[in-house]
């Protein structure tokens, strides 16, 4: 068959599908990476819809540190769209594999996290993914469950699934040989436990980063392996911090943090390119397809770009908090560019010098705690960053006496000190 006539076939395929189908295959593919392999995706949704059995749909996180940023909601997003079509989600914590290490993507051999360390940041992984998925409809399951129970004899005869030539196929593995990186032997084993919890599960569907495409292809290999339909693979793209410019990381500082403060969550949506806004539409937000386009084509027809990532930004902080909490957010963050005190402005009450002496700028900076130390108060008056009672402060020398002072430093951080 050419490929004209391919396409042709594949068309028509998709216009026989029900409309039902045709809307869960869309929700699926929106903002993905790849729906390995779509054909079999379909027959799943076809199936689920002739026999009313809802599907399995895996995530697994390993609970490698105590907070999800938003950038891990981009799969949890997904998650809850296939939640809302009806289907089941298993919110997989990953307490047996985090004891071994992801090695995806590394360039040397990831130390493992201890049982402590594990336990006490997968108390918050659920309580945290919650706010993005419906908890009343969501299963939660742990892998030590069968991870521990594998036993020895498990183990091995799971090893012998899979040959260490199609092992040294994954990228990072084979840089790392290449260059004489060691690689430890463990390693071999987190992709093959990834895949054995497929087989447990018997899930239909794996969400995860691009990143992680191995490991979940791992899953489908298994499941053959162990009798069982494969499951189809689905990866979503990795979301660019507020930078935009490197994936969102703690690391890099471009992260927004799900249980950050209100105002400062909403400040830092804001703080996104124009450019970037539109892809943080597609990958966070619950608004249709058509809905994210009008608002992209009132953009282009000269719509300040600025109202939609107001919108953007309130989405987002509803959801995490509320849209009382939204609102407020936005209020404070116009009254500050407005140059406006906040109403949860600190309020600190601080010693004159010895003898009742005035107190330097500079180090009155570092005492409020709104710079690091009186030099980079200092560094910040040359910038004109520092304001007292709304005026820019422009003297270096300058020093306060006895009284009550509202200092700001950039536009979100404030301080009300009282000198006595």
């Amino acid at each position: 068959m050419n490929q004209r006539n391919s396409t042709e076939s594949q068309t028509n395929a998709l216009n026989d599908l029900s409309d039902s189908v045709k809307h869960a295959l869309a929700v699926s593919l929106r903002g993905c990476e790849e729906l390995i392999p779509q054909s079999d995706w379909i027959k799943k949704l076809q199936k689920s819809e002739v026999t009313k059995t809802p599907l399995r749909i895996k995530l697994g996180l390993d609970p490698t540190a105590p907070d999800i940023h938003i950038g891990h909601t981009v799969v949890l997003n997904k998650m809850r769209q296939l939640q809302d079509l009806g289907h089941t989600v298993i919110f997989l914590i990953g307490d047996f594999t985090s004891l071994i290490g992801d090695p995806s993507g590394r360039n040397s051999t990831r130390p493992p996290l201890t049982r402590e360390q594990i336990e006490a940041n997968a108390q918050t992984y659920y309580r945290q993914a919650s706010m993005v998925l419906d908890p009343a409809k969501t299963e939660i399951r742990y892998n030590s469950e069968w991870g521990d129970a594998l036993g020895s004899r498990g183990m091995i005869e799971l090893s012998a699934k899979y040959t260490v030539a199609r092992m040294m196929e994954r990228n990072d593995f084979h840089d790392r040989f290449k260059s004489g990186t060691p690689i430890s032997v463990h390693e071999f084993l987190y992709p093959l436990m990834q895949g054995y919890d497929s087989v447990a599960l018997k899930s239909d569907l794996e969400l995860g980063g691009t990143d992680q495409k191995f490991n979940l292809l791992m899953g489908r290999h298994l499941q053959a392996e162990y009798g069982q339909e494969p499951q189809c693979v689905l990866t979503m793209p990795l979301l660019e911090g507020t930078d935009g410019i490197d994936k969102m990381s703690k690391s890099k500082n471009n992260y927004i943090g799900i249980s950050e403060d209100a105002n400062t969550m909403f400040a830092k949506v804001l703080s996104i390119s124009d450019v970037l806004m539109w892809r943080w539409y597609t990958l966070l937000s619950f608004k249709s397809e058509a809905d994210i386009a009008a608002l992209q084509a009132e953009v282009a027809a000269g719509r300040n770009p600025k109202d939609a990532k107001v919108a953007l930004a309130k989405e987002i902080t509803t959801r995490f908090h509320s849209a009382a909490a939204a609102h407020a957010a936005e209020q404070d963050f116009i009254n500050r560019s407005r140059g406006g005190v906040p109403d949860d402005i600190t309020e600190i009450t601080l010693p004159l010098g010895e003898g009742g002496a005035a107190v330097g700028i500079g180090a009155l900076l570092k005492m409020a705690n709104l710079a690091a130390s009186s030099g980079e108060g200092n560094r910040l008056i040359d910038g004109g960053g520092v304001r007292i009672d709304s005026n820019v402060v422009s003297d270096k020398g300058l020093k306060l006496g006895a009284g009550v002072y509202v200092l700001q430093v950039g536009k979100r951080k404030f301080a009300k000190v009282t000198l006595l």
